[in-house]
């Protein structure tokens, strides 16, 4: 059986870094052939560990920025892309995070994709040894969203806007000194 090729994304909050780049040391014979998106110092920090543990392994990781400064969009817009199909954030619990509205997006457009998303080591320990984290022949199922992309669809909203628009022009004609 062919290994696949799982698209990861990596990322983890100051007070949880160091676990992260544990569990990625733990698991790089797992790790390597596979394809990552890190969000800034812990995709820094990410491939100095597995390059130290593996200096043969070129090692396929795209760094984006860090969190707070864009990288949670960054990773969000690889979600919703299809470009991450497993996202491994670990979540810093007891400290209070000033994008917390950057991580519930993030958090909400992994549920949206159906991509897997583990917040914590446990977690990631079980996806990680599971047989489908390796079976090429896994593919989650992709909700049909096409009821709520089509939901306007039968509504005129452009032709209302354009004779709304021409409405007022001709209301503001009308009321200009000179137009009685």
């Amino acid at each position: 059986m062919n290994k696949a090729i799982r698209k990861i994304g990596l990322v983890a909050h100051d007070g949880m870094k160091q676990d992260l780049i544990e569990w990625a040391v733990w698991n790089s014979e797992r790790l390597i052939g596979h394809k990552f998106y890190c969000t800034g110092t812990t995709g820094k920090l990410v491939q100095e560990a597995l390059s130290r543990k593996h200096p043969d392994i070129d090692w396929d990781i795209t760094i984006l920025k860090s969190g707070p400064l864009g990288g949670d969009q960054q990773m969000g817009s690889r979600i919703v892309e299809g470009e991450v199909d497993y996202c491994f954030f670990f979540t810093d619990s007891m400290t209070l995070q000033p994008h917390d509205t950057d991580i519930k997006a993030l958090t909400r457009l992994a549920g949206v994709e159906n991509i897997v998303f583990c917040c914590n080591r446990s977690t990631a320990d079980h996806v990680i040894s599971s047989p489908l984290f390796l079976d090429p022949g896994y593919k989650p199922i992709k909700k049909d969203y096409s009821s709520y992309t089509n939901r306007l669809k039968d509504r005129d909203l452009i032709s209302k806007a354009v004779e709304s628009s021409r409405s007022q022009k001709r209301r503001k004609k009308r009321s200009k000194p000179g137009n009685e």
